[in-house]
């Protein structure tokens, strides 16, 4: 019997489901981590140069300094959306002001060509927060024009979006794509429901679909990377790139994938998008060593003497909590936030928040351990879906919604 069929069973034994009061008073206070939250981002915005620069990592070899980068790195969006939720909680103008300063920072990619598929990443996290919570009219404006870019990466004999154009003449790579794209469909499904094209929408489900069918083996573990060919369409072979090995389950990839097809459930209200979502947070939490963070592949050779991946814990976390008010089955429903919990419980522990280490949320995330980069290290999107989901079991506890409901009626 499988590990997860095992905790639904002791969940059923034990009668968890249905005594949610009595272990939310067990639970770690949520504000309290929130505060933390807010205590280390105003100490960031102290380090922050004035020359338009986000944070990125701070590593062993940084002596608890943030690196910056400019607004086109990939992981530009990450910053101004911590900024947006930290205004969320706080309802304090100044992080509003803030979050406005740097997300405008990224006005130039919506008016640039495509470089790579990282723009939902970049553009959504910052002004699809800042529109989320404030209707700015510019706001939507950029998203909208950002959206199209994206689309133009586009293939559709091949049906997904192309991630890495750089990756076709340096890997002979034709037409790539990474499982981490599944995250940028977000702004696509946005966009189309907005003023922007009905296209969009129908390019965000066909690659979801695509990639349903080629990125994942015959356990729902997940590829990072499929190769196509561009005139046939067909799939040449699934790699991977920061993972272990071609055949390993990269922890942040399969993180990703329950993620992205939690958000495609919510968007299209599919019910093939919700059991495939199930069915990749299945093998993911089945595979989870007892503290409730994956190391950073789960079939790396040295384990337990391999680096943890704090940075998939966090967006697992936050796509569990959304998955759990999606699931009918109470028991499974429960089983996933709780797991959501304790993920959440152990990240907010002395063991990954930063303190007085550094001025990051977490430590102990992994980048891309082949390369050598960012390993066990403090990283701005660990920091970002850890607030991110934060701030969701907040709103879970007030009994309200994760996120804004499918917008599926006219689909």
């Amino acid at each position: 019997m499988k590990k997860l069929e095992v905790y639904f069973l002791l969940m059923l034994i034990t009668g968890m489901v249905g005594c949610g009061k009595k272990q939310e008073n067990n639970k770690f206070n949520i504000d309290k981590n929130l505060d933390y939250c807010v205590t280390q981002a105003s100490q960031t915005l102290k380090h922050i140069p004035e020359d338009s620069v986000m944070p990125r990592n701070i590593t062993g070899k940084a002596d608890g300094h943030w690196k910056f980068v400019p607004y086109n790195d990939w992981t530009s969006g990450f910053w101004p959306g911590t900024l947006w939720y930290l205004y969320e909680y706080t309802g304090e103008e100044k992080w509003k002001e803030e979050a406005d300063r740097f997300s405008r920072y990224l006005t130039p990619l919506s008016v640039r060509s495509a470089t790579d598929h990282d723009l939902g990443f970049q553009v959504f996290c910052s002004f699809g927060n800042g529109y989320r919570l404030t209707e700015n009219s510019d706001y939507r404006k950029t998203i909208l024009k950002t959206a199209d870019t994206l689309a133009t990466l586009y293939n559709p004999k091949v049906g997904t979006i192309l991630s890495w154009p750089g990756m076709v003449d340096k890997m002979g790579w034709p037409h790539n794509t990474i499982i981490d794209n599944m995250m940028n469909l977000e702004m696509l499904f946005w966009a189309s429901k907005n003023g922007g094209k009905d296209s969009l929408y129908d390019i965000a489900v066909k690659h979801a679909e695509t990639t349903m069918k080629n990125h994942f083996r015959k356990d729902h573990s997940v590829y990072h990377v499929v190769v196509y060919d561009t005139i046939t369409g067909k799939k040449v072979k699934g790699v991977t790139h920061q993972g272990y090995a071609d055949n390993s389950l990269w922890a942040r990839g399969q993180a990703w994938a329950i993620y992205g097809y939690t958000m495609t459930y919510r968007e299209t209200g599919a019910d093939k998008f919700l059991d495939f979502a199930q069915k990749v947070a299945d093998v993911y939490l089945d595979r989870l060593p007892g503290d409730m963070i994956p190391f950073w592949d789960f079939d790396a050779p040295h384990i337990p003497d391999e680096p943890k991946d704090a940075s998939a814990a966090a967006i697992t976390a936050s796509a569990l909590l959304e998955l759990s008010g999606y699931i009918k089955d109470p028991v499974k429903a429960a089983v996933y936030r709780e797991s959501a919990e304790k993920m959440l419980g152990e990240l907010s522990s002395p063991e990954y928040r930063s303190n007085d280490r550094n001025t990051a949320f977490l430590l102990h995330s992994t980048g891309h351990y082949p390369n050598g980069s960012e390993v066990d290290a403090s990283i701005i999107y660990a920091d970002y879906y850890y607030l991110e989901a934060l701030v969701r079991l907040k709103k879970l506890r007030e009994g309200k919604p994760v996120a804004d409901p499918a917008l599926v009626s006219n689909r």
